[in-house]
C-alpha cells in the first residue's frame, strides 16, 4: 500500500514513512492510493472477532511493511480489557428505538482519542526501536487528544512529546490531566492563543524541513494517517453491534471538531462498510455544518472562536477537512492545493457551493450536518439523565441533539460517545445539579503539581524551547 499527498506532491512512500513524518513535503495531507473494499463475506468472517483481532484484520489493509505477526501482537497489546475496561472495547447501549450510544471513552483518559492513540504510542515504540532512533512529537490540543497523546507516550523509549494548549481554554480536569504528569519526556506549552493558533504552529514547524529533519518532529495530530486509520475499526465494531445482517444499514453522528473522527466514519464507508448517513454535528463554532449547508468552508479568526462548554470542538479551521475536499474534487491535488494553500490563506475562505461536486457530499459521500448550542447541550443532559438514567458529556450531547434531528425510519443511529462527563463536571453540574462520577483514579487531580510552560503565539518561541529540551 502507498500513499500520496492531498496536494499532489509526487512522491509515494509507504506506511511507516508517513507514521513518523506528520504532513507531506508540499504541507498536503497522506491518504492511501486507493481504499481496499471489504465485502459481504469479508464482514460475515469479521462479525464475531474480538476487537484486537478486527484491528489487525482491518490495520493489515493499510500496513503492509510492519510483519503480520508483529502488526498482530501489537494489536493484541494495544485492545485490552485491563486498558478499555470492558472486554467488547468499545460496548453499544441502545438508549431508546433507532439511537444508540457507542461507548469509545474508557481508556486511560475518559476520551475517545485513546481509542486511536494507545496503538499510535505502540506503532512509534515499534518502529523507533526497529530503526534505533528517535522522535520529537509535537502536538495541539484543544483537551483530549493531548492528554490521551500524553498517556499512551509518557515512559516510552525514543520519544519526547511537546503539546500545544490553548492557554486557559480548556476544562479543569482536562488541564490537570495534562499538566500534573511528571514525567521528563512531556513537556506541555500553554499556548497564549485559541486552538487554531497551536494547529498553526505546529502546521508552520511541520513545514519547516530543515528544522524537522534536525530535531526529528513528528506528530499525533490527526494529521497523522496512523492516527485516522485505527478510528475506522470502532465503525465496524459499531456496526457489527447494531445489525445481525451483512447488509444492514446503519448511520452515525460525530461530535466534531477537526473532522478526524468523522473522517475516519467516510473511510469505512469507502472501504464498503453499510454505513448510510455520517452526520456531522458542531457546536456553536459551527464552521463544518456551514460548508455542508451553503458550500461555504469560512475559517474564523481567534476572536470569532467561541469559547463553549464543549471546548474540544471549538475549533474554526479542520485539518482533517483537506482529505475530504481531496475526495469531492475527484483527487486533484492541484485543485486541493489552489484551495487550501492559496484561497484559503489569501481570503479566509472558499466556496464550492456552484461546483457540480458539492452536491457529492450528500448525495454520494452521505454527509449531512447540524449544529448544537450550550442551551441545547444543557437540555440533552438532562433529558438523557431524567428518561434514561444515563449522564453524558457535553460533546456528546451535542451529537445526541442533532442525531435526533437526522433519525431514518428503519435505519438505526449510532452516536459516537466522545469522554466521560467528569471531564466537563461545570455543566453537568448545570445541567443536573450533582457532580459526574469520577473513577478513583483520578481523584483529586486537579490539586496535585502542575507542570507547563505558558508561551505567546509564536513559532520561533516553540521551536526555541524544542531546541532546548533536545539537547
Amino acid at each position: 500500500m502507498k500513499y500520496l499527498s492531498t496536494r499532489g506532491h509526487p512522491d509515494r512512500k509507504r506506511f511507516c514513512e508517513i507514521l513518523l513524518e506528520g504532513l507531506a513535503p508540499d504541507g498536503g495531507l497522506y491518504l492511501p492510493e486507493r481504499y481496499p473494499q471489504v465485502d459481504q463475506p469479508t464482514l460475515a468472517k469479521w462479525r464475531e472477532l474480538p476487537y484486537h483481532e478486527l484491528a489487525f484484520e482491518i490495520l493489515s489493509l493499510y500496513i503492509d511493511d510492519i510483519p503480520a505477526d508483529d502488526l498482530r501482537a501489537i494489536c493484541r497489546r494495544t485492545y485490552t480489557e485491563a486498558v478499555f475496561g470492558s472486554r467488547v472495547i468499545v460496548p453499544l447501549r441502545k438508549l431508546e428505538d433507532g439511537v444508540y450510544l457507542e461507548a469509545l471513552s474508557n481508556g486511560p483518559t475518559l476520551a475517545f482519542k485513546d481509542m486511536a492513540m494507545q496503538l499510535l504510542g505502540n506503532l512509534f515504540e515499534y518502529e523507533l526501536a526497529r530503526r534505533g532512533e528517535e522522535l520529537n512529537i509535537l502536538g495541539a490540543t484543544s483537551g483530549d487528544t493531548g492528554s490521551a497523546a500524553e498517556y499512551a507516550m509518557r515512559g516510552k523509549k525514543g520519544v519526547r512529546v511537546f503539546m500545544t494548549s490553548p492557554h486557559g481554554r480548556m476544562s479543569p480536569f482536562q488541564q490537570a490531566q495534562m499538566f500534573s504528569l511528571q514525567d521528563e519526556n512531556i513537556h506541555n506549552l500553554a499556548i497564549e492563543g485559541v486552538f487554531d493558533d497551536c494547529q498553526d504552529i505546529v502546521k508552520a514547524v511541520s513545514s519547516d524541513a530543515a528544522f524537522k529533519r534536525k530535531y526529528r518532529i513528528g506528530t499525533v495530530n490527526s494529521i497523522n494517517w496512523a492516527r485516522l486509520v485505527a478510528q475506522v475499526v470502532y465503525y465496524f465494531a459499531g456496526w457489527f453491534q447494531a445489525t445481525r445482517g451483512d447488509t444492514e444499514r446503519v448511520s452515525f453522528t460525530v461530535p466534531s471538531g477537526n473532522f478526524g473522527n468523522i473522517c475516519a466514519g467516510h473511510v469505512a464507508r469507502m472501504m464498503g462498510l453499510p454505513i448510510d448517513r455520517l452526520v456531522l454535528a458542531t457546536n456553536e463554532n459551527d464552521v463544518l455544518d456551514e460548508f455542508f449547508r451553503t458550500g461555504v468552508y469560512r475559517v474564523r479568526g481567534a476572536a470569532d472562536t467561541h469559547e463553549t462548554s464543549s471546548p474540544s470542538m471549538d475549533i474554526s479551521k479542520a485539518s482533517n477537512f483537506e482529505r475530504f475536499v481531496f475526495e469531492l474534487v475527484g483527487r486533484n491535488g492541484e485543485r486541493v492545493r489552489k484551495l487550501f494553500g492559496e484561497e484559503l490563506p489569501a481570503n479566509g475562505q472558499f466556496d464550492l457551493s456552484g461546483d457540480l461536486s458539492f452536491g457529492l457530499a450528500r448525495d454520494f459521500y452521505g454527509f449531512v450536518s447540524g449544529k448544537s448550542t450550550h442551551a441545547d447541550r444543557v437540555a440533552t443532559i438532562r433529558d438523557t439523565y431524567e428518561r434514561f438514567k444515563v449522564t453524558i458529556d457535553t460533546h456528546t450531547a451535542d451529537g445526541l441533539k442533532v442525531a435526533r434531528e437526522r433519525l431514518t425510519p428503519g435505519v438505526p443511529m449510532i452516536v459516537l460517545e466522545t469522554a466521560l462527563p467528569i471531564k466537563f463536571a461545570a455543566t453537568i453540574v448545570e445541567a443536573l445539579g450533582h457532580e459526574p462520577e469520577r473513577p478513583a483514579r483520578f481523584v483529586g487531580i486537579e490539586d496535585l503539581p502542575k507542570r507547563v510552560t505558558v508561551l505567546p503565539a509564536d513559532v520561533e518561541q516553540v521551536k526555541g524551547f524544542i531546541a532546548t529540551h533536545c539537547g
